[in-house]
């Protein structure tokens, strides 16, 4: 049978004699004793300052936050402190030296960041936002959280920086940095400009507050809430829950809406085209009851009706009203369009039914439609229902079934005249756009 090669060991593993000598193994369980009485120490004072600093709010959130880091920077400082008193002679004594150094410096980060997040929490619970009148709440926290992020990321840098130097090599890269500081930092800034304007324009949003956390706002023409100000972005929340994530600088440079700058009240118009035989006095009436039977959505300031624009056949009418807020604004508009439309339907003697425009409103009216709809003897509304018991879509019905094609503005009035109480006849008059349109009718 033949023998196979022999497997060459690491010299580590050759000369273990070497590394693994008395002093090292005294110095070995040195480190260990310390790491497990400075665990043990770290977890008994973390657990005695939680019960003694539950009594106060800023206490307690420190002692809950600075937990973790505490029982990891004991046991660290306690073995960093062994490795100094051992002999520089042992192996690896200084790698072990600089790799304990990092680890103290990223714990050092790590505890000042929880600093900063356990104080924004403090501020976050004196000053809820979830109250009906939260605007010095949203002030003070939007200030706050800008602020703190800001520092956040210069405690970041300046462990970062901290670690670096720990580097022969990184030192003197600073060094040279430094001596030839002119070009580098022109290089450097032109590197980081969107950066640092970011960072000023979150310091401006943190002092002029243009935005605050919970806003409403119109951006990029999307309706939406501040939800989250971070130091390089703005995420608004859209009303049906998509997020809209707008750099910093948008807010500095460019025009937005901001609906609760100082307050939340808003005032919203509700438009709607009616008959000229419409009387308004009812509907007056019927809007200021509808109003005062929705308290929860109507806040008692504006509530009015005025006649905004006319046409050839139809007025406009124009409704203010004024809520608490946007959302219950959206509300009460939507309840006073569908009752008014309603109401004016149920109540007015001869409705126009006058094509609409795409936003809502009347079309303009086709003036030589209806001058050649005027001299056929036709009257000059366009297809409507007359009388009340008459089903709307007789029209749309009369349409389909003849496969004749009606133009809104040169459709007669179709109209009911009742000859008995069993028995109504409906006559339609109506101008064609074409000899044989109406040969076909």
């Amino acid at each position: 049978m033949q023998r196979g090669f022999p497997i060459e060991l690491p010299a580590f593993f050759l000369q273990w004699e070497n590394y693994i000598t008395q002093p090292g193994l005294r110095t070995l369980a040195m480190a260990l004793s310390v790491l497990l009485v400075f665990a043990l120490f770290g977890r008994l004072l973390t657990a005695v300052t939680l019960r003694l600093a539950r009594g106060f709010l800023l206490t307690r959130e420190l002692a809950v936050h600075l937990e973790h880091p505490v029982r990891v920077l004991l046991p660290l400082l306690g073995l960093q402190g062994v490795w100094h008193a051992a002999p520089d002679e042992l192996p690896l004594i200084a790698f072990a030296r600089h790799l304990t150094s990092l680890l103290i410096i990223a714990c050092v980060t790590w505890l000042g960041l929880r600093v900063l997040r356990s104080l924004r929490q403090v501020i976050v619970i004196s000053n809820p936002v979830d109250v009906a009148d939260n605007l010095r709440a949203r002030q003070i926290q939007t200030q706050s959280r800008v602020l703190l992020r800001t520092l956040s990321l210069f405690i970041v840098l300046i462990g970062a920086a901290a670690m670096l130097m720990t580097f022969p090599s990184a030192r003197q890269f600073g060094t040279s940095l430094l001596a030839s500081a002119g070009l580098a930092g022109l290089a450097v800034g032109f590197a980081a400009r969107p950066v640092l304007a970011n960072l000023i324009a979150g310091l401006q949003i943190a002092i002029t507050q243009p935005i605050r956390l919970d806003d409403v706002v119109i951006v990029e023409n999307e309706w939406g809430r501040i939800e989250e100000i971070t130091g390089t972005y703005v995420v608004v929340r859209i009303w049906d829950d998509r997020r809209l994530v707008v750099p910093l600088q948008y807010f500095i440079e460019q025009p937005f809406q901001n609906w609760t700058r100082r307050s939340s009240n808003l005032i919203g118009s509700v438009f709607i085209w009616v008959d000229y035989s419409l009387p308004l006095e009812p509907v007056r009436e019927e809007l200021r009851r509808l109003c005062k039977e929705v308290p929860e959505l109507w806040d008692g300031r504006v509530c009015v009706l005025q006649i905004t624009d006319t046409s050839e056949k139809a007025i406009q009418l124009r409704v203010l009203v004024s809520s608490p807020d946007s959302s219950r604004n959206w509300d009460l508009r939507c309840h006073i369009r569908e009752n008014l439309v309603a109401s004016s339907s149920a109540n007015t003697t001869c409705p126009a039914t006058a094509a609409r425009r795409p936003g809502g409103g009347a079309a303009a009216p086709d003036r030589q439609g209806a001058a050649e709809h005027a001299r056929a003897g036709a009257p000059a509304a366009g297809l409507s229902d007359c009388a009340s018991g008459l089903p709307g879509e007789l029209a749309l019905q009369l349409r389909e079934r003849s496969g004749i094609c009606i133009s809104p503005w040169r459709a007669a009035c179709l109209r009911i005249s009742t000859r008995s109480p069993s028995k109504r006849t409906v006559s339609l008059t109506a101008t064609w756009r074409s000899p044989r349109i109406s040969a076909q009718a």
